[in-house]
């Protein structure tokens, strides 16, 4: 055994005191679910509790993970936003379905959210993007995103250029930016056990509303 294989197989996991979770105990719909989690996640203290990894695939099927910050959870889904010019942008217009998890280690849970991907009109994603902080408006507003770098020099004088853009005109929106909502097909809540007895709600979306029911570890 590797020095490394025997480290990870020595790292202890699912450390602490866990929340107890009863499948029976459950709303008819699961984002009410989640935004009890989500909370539960804040109160623990879990850092960035609303970062989520993204998963696209692109026209040839090949997939791509990223992680990215949840904007809202609504009766339409589940929103986060990017350029449309990005790598996830181009695969979204491609295969419009996506998919979510959200891992909060502490309390040993995660969600997983499924579904087709819509975009919203462009004044909520104008909205969105306006509501970003200046840095963040300033790197967008570039559109250079995933692209070669030669010079780490050439990143900030750009930016520093788009800084002062933004402050010229806080009204400037990129052209690009999109506000996305996962409108989800299946939603799976996970509560990790210490004795690896798992428990697993599923939530799918059917014609008369959501069905729930439970999952082998």
């Amino acid at each position: 055994m590797t020095d490394l294989r025997r480290l990870l197989r020595g790292i202890e996991v699912f450390a602490g005191d866990l929340p107890s979770f009863d499948p029976r105990d459950t709303p008819d719909e699961p984002a009410a679910l989640f935004e009890s989690w989500l909370l539960a996640a804040v109160r623990a203290g879990v850092r960035e509790p609303h970062a989520m990894t993204l998963s696209t695939a692109d026209a040839g099927g090949d997939p791509s993970a990223r992680v990215l910050i949840l904007k809202d959870v609504g009766p339409d889904g589940w929103q986060f936003a990017s350029d449309a010019g990005s790598p996830k942008g181009r695969d979204l217009a491609k295969r419009p379905y996506a998919a979510l998890t959200f891992y909060w280690p502490p309390l040993a849970r995660q969600v997983r959210v499924r579904g087709p991907v819509g975009t919203a009109d462009p004044e909520l994603s104008a909205a969105d993007f306006l509501a970003r902080g200046a840095e963040a408006r300033a790197e967008a507003l570039l559109g250079r995103q995933s692209r070669p770098l030669a010079d780490p020099a050439e990143r900030d004088a750009a930016i520093g250029e788009s800084l002062a853009r933004v402050a010229a005109d806080p009204g400037l929106v990129a052209r690009g930016w999109t506000l996305y909502t996962v409108r989800p097909e299946t939603v799976e809540f996970w509560q990790g056990d210490k004795a690896r007895r798992h428990t697993r709600l599923v939530y799918e979306r059917t014609t008369p509303g959501w069905r729930k029911h439970m999952l082998w570890p």
